[in-house]
């Protein structure tokens, strides 16, 4: 039997081995969310078309993964597999387009939360398959992550719009009036279906790579998907421009092409993948919105944008907890599967996949 000395040294060792993937997952997603707002500055500015600009970032980004992964390499790939890695390419790039174009039009703060609608599908799994006893607490879940993301449509993160701010409403009525107009509810459903699509595509890569190795070999076959399946629709939209007699144009910038190549598509996988594995840590959790919130408040601040602390911590606070509730698994197997985080793999990927619960 051990002693509570020995197992308090056993907490302070863990502890201090996934120090460095705890600055790893917070840089790799500062830099993610750094790599977001110049995209959105760079569409304001330009003017450029957003599949444009996502094809033209996903081409490089292809041969990147290709060339890093070689899925052509190795263990034989199945049909099981690679069909399933397909389609979630065509699903991945649905969601790249719904994204962007909510991005644009929403802006980058409430794009990056409507992310983390994709707990919705936590929600579904559970009525489906868990206990009776857990159901309604999944709905308050689902019930708070709306009303989090109705505070967001209502401008509660911005200075102009947000109740606790401190301006002469008389100063703010034009804005407030023109923000109402740009947004409104219908506007937010873009980035909230892109971030159930999100969601889609995770679990899907999820069940199809028994292995960590074979998730990634499979990733670049689901990248190089995605990027065929917007070549049509990029063109389309050169056609369409040349067509109605106004040049479509892509000015070039190496910031917000670099940043999104290697900071918004490469480099988040490996730091998603590592969170994952050596965090414990999924993406729609209150860890992971709590890491990205923080980066949001320094992305605001710098880039001047029209920004409420207040508003933002309060829409933060209650899309938490929803995802909280709606995403809980049952708290006895998910105790048992971390006590066994330091077995032979020290990874969780498997306990996740064979619970009927899916992780988002």
């Amino acid at each position: 039997m051990m002693s509570p000395k020995q197992i308090s040294d056993d907490r302070g060792s863990s502890h201090f081995r996934h120090t460095p993937f705890q600055i790893i997952h917070v840089l790799g997603n500062f830099f993610r969310i750094w790599s977001v707002y110049s995209m959105y500055r760079y569409l304001n500015q330009t003017g450029a078309p957003v599949v444009l600009f996502l094809f033209c970032c996903l081409v490089p980004s292809s041969f990147i993964f290709l060339i890093l992964q070689k899925p052509w390499k190795g263990r034989a790939l199945s049909n099981q597999q690679i069909v399933p890695s397909l389609i979630n390419g065509v699903i991945t790039a649905l969601y790249f387009i719904l994204w962007g174009k909510g991005l644009k039009s929403c802006g980058p703060l409430r794009a990056i939360l409507s992310e983390y609608s994709g707990a919705v599908l936590g929600v579904l799994s559970g009525v489906l398959y868990g206990r009776r006893g857990h159901v309604w607490k999944k709905v308050g879940g689902l019930v708070a992550m709306l009303v989090a993301l109705f505070f967001l449509s209502q401008g509660w993160a911005t200075s102009s719009l947000s109740p606790f701010s401190s301006k002469d409403s008389t100063d703010t009525k034009e804005e407030e009036l023109v923000t109402e107009q740009a947004l409104g509810l219908m506007g937010m459903m873009i980035p909230v279906v892109a971030g159930i699509l999100s969601a889609l595509r995770r679990v899907i890569a999820r069940r199809v790579s028994l292995k960590n190795q074979q998730k990634k070999r499979l990733h670049a076959i689901t990248i190089t998907s995605a990027t065929c399946f917007l070549f049509p629709l990029a063109m389309w939209d050169l056609v369409a421009g040349s067509s109605s007699g106004k040049a479509v144009e892509l000015p070039f910038s190496a910031w917000a092409f670099l940043a999104t190549i290697v900071f918004g598509i490469i480099l988040i996988f490996y730091v998603d993948n590592i969170a994952e594995e050596r965090l414990h840590m999924v993406f729609s959790s209150p860890r992971h919105l709590m890491v990205a919130g923080a980066c949001i408040i320094v992305m605001e601040i710098a880039y001047e944008m029209d920004f409420s602390l207040p508003g933002f911590i309060v829409c933060c606070l209650v899309l938490g907890f929803g995802i909280y509730e709606a995403t809980s698994l049952e708290r006895g197997k998910k105790d048992s599967s971390i006590k066994s985080e330091d077995g032979p793999n020290g990874i969780l990927g498997n306990d996740f996949d064979t619970s009927p619960v899916l992780p988002i």
